[in-house]
């Protein structure tokens, strides 16, 4: 939806889920030598000053990588993302700046592999543009990257990463994303396939995992954290992460880190918790 700009929301609770699962699948595919092919869905602007206006509106990240930053006895997935996002804020003691996904594929992947950056937003757009456009790796195109990702797989490569995360706000976009993940791994069905979906409506979440599980595609498995119980006035309390043909290792990797996030993380008052499951 070209209204919605992540720039409110950037480094909040769902940023560091889903970037800790990216890091961790990117990390597992560039150890191997052969070239990756990575796809954003929805880029974004690919970075985020926390002192705009807008993160300044909601401060999201305070209750987000904010609770990281200083976190002792951190597990190694999360400290990963840590010493990225403390990278991109120049390896400061402060936390001013937030990577989005964009910046963290592009720090963890290699001069052999590709970036394909889709973004309709015009502004975020042109800041992609500004930002990646001169890395020979980078291709940022104004497309609609659901559409278009399925015409990206198989890459010559034939090793890919597909990393989507719309927003959710029109009313279709739920099944546009089953319909684009269908089209993509019939035509490239050993792809990794990485899906956002948020926690605002339990029912709406199990429609989307009953949608995902109808699809009948194999080797599928489900992260999810929450920092609050369930509530259908309470906004966004909790996000989560499906993934198609994971690599081997995350799984463990997110059973020790989500419980520890779902502490960390946690609403003032209240308790977080996390699902690991096979769909």
């Amino acid at each position: 939806m070209l209204s919605y700009l992540h720039a409110f929301h950037a480094g909040n609770h769902a940023d560091v889920l889903k970037h800790i699962v990216l890091v961790q699948i990117l990390d597992h595919l560039t150890a191997k030598e052969k070239p990756l092919r990575y796809i954003d869905t929805h880029a974004g602007a690919g970075g985020y000053s926390l002192r705009s206006p807008a993160a300044r509106k909601t401060r999201e990240h305070e209750t987000g990588i904010g609770r990281l930053w200083e976190a002792a006895d951190v597990p190694p997935a999360a400290a990963r993302l840590l010493d990225l996002v403390r990278e991109f804020n120049a390896g400061g003691s402060q936390l001013l700046r937030y990577p989005g996904s964009p910046w963290l594929a592009r720090a963890c992947l290699r001069s052999r592999d590709s970036l394909y950056l889709f973004e309709l937003h015009p502004s975020e757009h042109r800041a992609l543009g500004q930002h990646y456009g001169a890395d020979p790796r980078v291709t940022v195109l104004r497309e609609d990257g659901l559409a278009a990702c399925i015409g990206l797989v198989p890459p010559p490569e034939r090793r890919a990463l597909v990393f989507i995360d719309p927003s959710y706000e029109t009313k279709n976009e739920a099944e546009h994303v089953v319909d684009a993940l269908v089209k993509a791994h019939r035509r490239f069905s050993t792809g990794v396939y990485a899906i956002w979906y948020p926690v605002i409506d339990r029912r709406w979440v199990d429609r989307f995992e009953r949608a995902i599980r109808a699809t009948q595609i194999n080797a599928l498995q489900l992260y999810e954290l929450s920092v609050a119980a369930d509530a259908a006035d309470q906004g966004l309390t909790g996000s989560g992460m499906v993934v198609v043909n994971p690599p081997w290792k995350l799984r463990a990797a997110m059973r020790l880190t989500l419980p520890w996030l779902a502490g960390a993380l946690a609403a003032a008052g209240g308790a977080g918790a996390h699902r690991v499951i096979d769909l």
